[in-house]
């Protein structure tokens, strides 16, 4: 039995607010790969990029993902590039499953364009650069193993989704 939730995907699809509420109803424990990278550095992202650029940065994740792969019975929110390296995908398949949340452009543009704490929004500001940015991410998606698009969802849906997704495969 795999114990451990997996959540990967574009920023604004819920991995985060999802994991969180997720963890809580199923009495796991939540962690978020940005979150752990930031507590071991001592830095935030934002920091990290423009200090020590996105070599830097891939490597605290890679770190980040062994770690966290080894927990059981928790929820992990991941960036989406962190599944496109195979090694890190091996590990985390190994004690749980991968959900893909993904939403439509114009959704993920509406969710995160009044947020500028997301590394990527220095660089992605417009709908079209977004776009763009989703399709050059679009391999993510047959690394998951299950996926739900959250455009047109409730919160309280996506969880159900992914509750009912975790049980049957369990």
């Amino acid at each position: 039995m795999k114990s451990n939730i997996v959540l990967v995907g574009f920023m604004g699809t819920g991995k985060t607010a999802v994991g969180k509420r997720l963890a809580a109803i199923l009495n796991k424990k939540f962690y978020d790969t940005d979150h752990e990278i930031e507590k071991v550095t001592g830095l935030n992202i934002q920091q990290i990029l423009r200090k020590h650029g996105e070599k830097r940065f891939q490597s605290e994740e890679d770190l980040a993902i062994k770690r966290l792969a080894r927990k059981e019975n928790s929820v992990i929110a991941i960036g989406g590039g962190v599944v496109l390296d195979s090694e890190n995908t091996k590990f985390l398949t190994e004690n749980g499953i991968i959900i893909c949340l993904t939403a439509e452009p114009e959704v993920v543009y509406e969710r995160v364009k009044r947020r500028n704490s997301r590394p990527l929004l220095k660089k992605v500001t417009t709908y079209d650069s977004i776009t763009e940015m989703m399709v050059q991410r679009d391999d993510l998606n047959k690394y998951a193993d299950f996926h739900v698009d959250t455009s047109n969802l409730e919160f309280q849906e996506i969880i159900e989704q992914i509750i009912k997704i975790y049980r049957e495969n369990n």
